[in-house]
């Protein structure tokens, strides 16, 4: 099994025999990602009060229910809810909106309506132990796991919106901020998720602070790569094996974009 580190790659081809070619295709959705750390330790992890109950998920997909730490009304306590990945501006008509809403460019959330308040004042994180992304190969879409060089715990930058529809019905929402990709990830993409450093959390989630100058590309050095099953190419499923490492990526690959 051979894994990707920052310091031991030039392209994809040194590690799998195959030239990585410029993106072709952008898809506006985020690429999958998985949480399989146990309650006790994002209690600990995140400084959570109470330690949530939660199953491992190997597959998450847009338009779930996620995880996320928010800071308590009034206080700076943080706690763990569950929102749905795709933010519903508190101005939308409905709930559709959502689907195409699952991604926030960190360049444009002080201009986009549908950002800027929740920028300014609904902040989250969204923990995370890993996230996908695809190459296209000859035969079908090989993705890729990348995570800490350790496989410890992160989280995402994130937004949160209240929505309020007919019918006292109240749904509340999120969306992963993006940025552009470190020099490390970039052979598979031009964007990546922001990844919030552990010692920024309060910075990030105190509605006080700008946070502006976190949104920035995670370091290189800090992250790995490798092959996976394809089996998580599917949505709907979840098992363990998503995640198992494959001995190599099929030849004449093209990088798939899943995050935007």
């Amino acid at each position: 099994m051979l894994y990707i580190y920052p310091n031991r790659v030039e392209t994809l081809k040194l590690a799998f025999g195959a030239q990585i070619k410029e993106p072709r295709a952008k898809l506006t959705m985020c690429g999958r990602f998985i949480l399989t750390s146990p309650g006790k330790d994002l209690a600990e992890h995140f400084g959570l009060l109470t330690e949530p109950e939660l199953s491992p998920r190997y597959n998450i997909a847009p338009t779930t229910e996620v995880a996320t730490i928010r800071l308590e009304p009034g206080s700076n306590s943080r706690r763990l809810t569950y929102l749905k990945w795709g933010l519903i501006p508190f101005w939308a008509k409905d709930t559709s909106i959502g689907s195409n809403l699952i991604n926030a460019r960190c360049e444009t959330l002080s201009q986009k309506p549908a950002f800027r308040a929740a920028f300014k004042s609904r902040r989250c994180l969204i923990p995370a132990n890993g996230f996908y992304e695809w190459m296209k190969t000859k035969e079908r879409k090989q993705p890729y796991l990348i995570q800490m060089t350790n496989g410890s715990l992160f989280a995402f930058a994130g937004l949160w919106e209240h929505w309020e529809g007919q019918e006292n019905v109240v749904l509340e929402s999120c969306t992963i901020i993006t940025t552009e990709s470190n020099d490390f990830l970039r052979p598979i993409h031009d964007r990546m998720p922001v990844i919030i450093s552990s010692k920024d959390y309060d910075s990030w989630l105190i509605p006080k602070v700008s946070g502006r100058d976190l949104l920035q590309p995670y370091p290189s050095s800090e992250m790995i790569y490798f092959p996976v099953n394809p089996r998580v190419n599917r949505a709907v499923y979840g098992n363990p094996d998503c995640v198992e490492p494959v001995f190599r990526a099929e030849s004449d690959t093209e990088s798939l974009s899943l995050i935007d």
